[in-house]
């Protein structure tokens, strides 16, 4: 088991989701900053798709009841672990951490990037909904966001041996790549050189559910309103404001206001580092 002390701001339960459900109106939902909690997991032995806690910012504590073998990965911050005595060990992002029985693990607030993911060897096991252990803040689907008290399981099923002792940082982007449409014809190709020509500011507003860009705002080129359409995480909304929202993990399958481009799938990862007040830029691929 392990008892959540403190849960900072945010704290979740996420693995990789429920992909392939959005015909039924279903997100994909799971970590937002899919390749943290991917390389967490190899880390301690895991199955990439392990079930693991994504903290937002700062501030989560979590008690050890038994001996345990953990690893922080994502947003660049302090590590400490605290013992029975209140020694305290300042420890490593991305690397294989052993916690005796009563260690307590926090995580100070980070110096770059948001989010954080925690894997335990073995995985967190709560039960499942619709093949996954992820919390979906706009549906609700999922384990609760952690509160002080609660003992999360911990599971047996395991890869092997972690064979790496670190894992070097990841290198940041310069820009989040963009695929134009479906609806780039809303906009033009003014709309899209205005798109990639901006400089946007990351709103305090931003959530799992959709990242709002400040800056601009975008004109369109024609009037009028769409009917529903499908949407992806990644997917760039604009709506009638003219300031983008850039889907989330948690975002909704359909929307009417028209898409003027789709950050491409690798990207994503970097898109849950964005913190409240970040510039950055969006370059157009084609």
């Amino acid at each position: 088991m392990i008892e959540v002390v403190a849960p900072g701001p945010l704290a979740l339960v996420e693995d990789l989701g429920r992909p392939g459900l959005a015909a039924i109106g279903v997100a994909r939902s799971g970590a937002f900053d899919r390749g943290s909690l991917r390389l967490a997991n190899r880390l301690v032995g895991n199955d990439e798709g392990a079930a693991g806690i994504e903290a937002l910012a700062g501030g989560l504590a979590l008690r050890a009841t038994v001996p345990l073998v953990v690893a922080v990965t994502g947003a660049d911050g302090p590590v400490t672990v605290r013992g029975p005595s209140r020694a305290v060990r300042q420890m490593p992002r991305r690397s294989p951490l052993h916690l005796a029985a009563d260690d307590v693990l926090e995580l100070g607030a980070p110096s770059t990037g948001l989010r954080s993911y925690v894997a335990v060897r073995g995985g967190i096991a709560l039960r499942r909904t619709l093949g996954s252990a992820s919390f979906d803040t706009m549906s609700r689907l999922g384990p609760a966001p952690l509160a002080v008290g609660d003992r999360l399981p911990v599971g047996c099923a395991v890869l092997g041996t972690p064979h790496v002792d670190h894992a070097p940082a990841r290198p940041a982007a310069p820009a989040l790549r963009v695929l134009p449409g479906p609806r780039d014809d809303w906009f033009g190709e003014a709309g899209l050189a205005a798109l990639a020509g901006t400089e946007w500011a990351v709103s305090p507003a931003s959530d799992r559910v959709g990242v709002r860009l400040d800056g601009g705002p975008l004109a369109r080129a024609r009037s009028g309103e769409l009917p529903s359409e499908p949407m992806v995480p990644g997917a760039l909304q604009v709506p009638p404001g003219g300031r983008p929202v850039l889907l989330g993990p948690d975002g909704p399958t359909t929307g009417g206001y028209p898409v003027i481009g789709v950050v491409v799938d690798a990207d994503l990862d970097r898109v849950a580092q964005l913190r409240p007040g970040e510039l950055l830029r969006l370059t157009i691929v084609r």
